[in-house]
């Protein structure tokens, strides 16, 4: 019996639980993005002691090794919406379920060592790219020390989805909490060389980076090794067993949300550039402006992960008044705080901009009227912004990610960004040209996302590995 055929009561009785659900399973994956978070701007702060020269070696180091790092999150993510799936049509689909993350993990393996070559080349690269030798060879040093974080970080990225498919993802946020505090004392010890360890400089700080990326795989490998109800999974049983057609779904599965993530990040890092050619004060007033809005992302980012597991079990457990009640509740919530973020930047946004810069001092005063202007903008972009993001969770939840992926492209490269490019320099509206220019690319992957999930009943998903194939273990 569908929940339409229920009484009115019963009906709201099923919301409520819904919302509960989604609440338990969304906020600790909140947390956790902003742990992650947390993590980076203590490498910033730690590096930032070095001086200017550090902290550009560790940005230019840091925009390189993120360019690889994005495209695998969206590779290994393919594992969230699959294993929900399996455990929605079977809540017993222990062996299913390992299979998925088996080879969600050597997709992290193989996939880390063409990013560890690109990324050992990190010098040679600046260098084509016109940067000093000096910085290059700072930045190539700081990337060869990061690189290795490479693998465990992916590879505890497929943990992660497993213990949210499984609606548990707590353990993650207390393994990060963890590795926040340890990253903190390897950054001091490896940067500075305290206690006898080596003052490494930038590349300390980028072995740091790499040690809590492995701690927290360690950590998160030793819950699921031991903690019920994740240990009777056994997924690291039998690692060396293939199960070639699985590793084709998951990779058709997330090549597409790879490169969705690689169009979104690209066109905020396009955008930087654009509005770097502008002025000094116009870069500084956008890095505010979107430090702000990264943070507020977070939230609707970990209702879009909980979202697709909440969909994903009940379009497993073919449900699909559960499908239904899943998505428009993550997609409510999402929406409605980043209304409430987007009237906090609108109304005070002196209050925002004084974390990052003293107000009062008259040098500013060009930077805090552009950053003024670009927070107005934001709020905007903010609800945009996370109604795509949940909206785009909702969708892998049905593991619909190809539509998706073209939505991207169009919305981000073909109208955001040329848009952006035609009002900042050809009407002369500067950086406030280019925000407009986010803003309407974001909306228009939103709407086009949203449309495509009041259209869900129209498209066949693709087959579980196992309707296909079985595998032979």
């Amino acid at each position: 019996m569908t929940s339409l055929a229920l009484p009115a009561q019963s009906r709201s009785s099923l919301w409520r639980m819904e919302i509960m659900a989604m609440l338990a399973l969304a906020w600790p994956m909140v947390m956790t993005n902003l742990g992650q978070i947390a993590m980076t701007t203590t490498d910033v702060l730690m590096v930032g002691r070095l001086g200017p020269d550090a902290i550009a070696a560790a940005a230019l180091g840091t925009s390189l090794y993120f360019l690889p790092t994005i495209f695998g999150i969206g590779l290994v993510t393919a594992t969230s919406p699959m294993a929900a799936r399996e455990l929605g049509r079977n809540r017993f689909a222990v062996r299913e379920t390992r299979r998925t993350i088996r080879q969600g993990l050597w997709l992290a393996i193989l996939y880390s060592v063409p990013a560890w070559i690109f990324l050992w080349n990190a010098e040679a690269i600046f260098l084509l790219m016109g940067q000093s030798p000096e910085l290059a060879a700072g930045a190539g040093a700081y990337v060869r020390a990061l690189q290795w974080a490479t693998l465990p970080f992916h590879a505890y990225l497929v943990l992660r989805s497993f213990i949210s498919a499984l609606e548990r993802p707590g353990w993650a946020l207390v393994v990060v909490a963890f590795a926040i505090v340890f990253n903190i004392l390897a950054n001091w010890l490896l940067i500075f060389g305290h206690f006898g360890f080596p003052a490494m400089g930038v590349p300390g700080s980028g072995a740091a980076t790499t040690l809590s990326s492995t701690l927290m795989f360690l950590g998160l490998a030793a819950v699921v090794a031991w903690k019920a109800p994740f240990r009777r999974y056994h997924i690291f049983g039998r690692f060396w067993r293939s199960d070639w057609p699985r590793f084709v779904a998951l990779l058709k599965l997330g090549l597409p949300i790879a490169a969705i993530l690689t169009f979104e990040v690209s066109i905020f890092n396009a955008a930087a550039f654009l509005i770097g050619l502008i002025g000094t004060d116009s870069l500084a007033a956008h890095a505010i402006a979107m430090q702000i809005a990264s943070v507020t992302f977070m939230v609707p980012m970990g209702l879009g992960q909980a979202v697709t597991v909440r969909v994903g079990l009940a379009f497993g457990g073919e449900d699909k008044a559960g499908v239904t009640r899943a998505g428009w509740t993550a997609f409510v919530m999402g929406v409605l705080f980043m209304g409430v973020a987007a009237l906090v930047m609108i109304v005070f946004p002196g209050l925002l901009i004084g974390a990052f810069i003293d107000l009062g001092d008259p040098a500013n005063a060009r930077v805090v009227d552009l950053a003024i202007v670009f927070l107005a903008v934001a709020g905007l972009f903010q609800i945009v912004d996370g109604a795509q993001a949940v909206a785009s969770g909702m969708l892998r939840g049905l593991q619909d990610t190809t539509i998706p992926m073209i939505y991207a492209a169009i919305g981000y490269w073909g109208i955001g960004l040329p848009l952006g490019a035609l009002l900042a320099f050809h009407f002369n509206m500067g950086g406030l040209g280019i925000w407009i220019g986010l803003f309407a690319g974001l909306a228009v992957v939103a709407v086009l996302l949203v449309y495509r999930w009041t259209r869900r009943d129209t498209f066949k998903p693709a087959p579980l590995p196992e309707d296909v194939v079985v595998a032979v273990h």
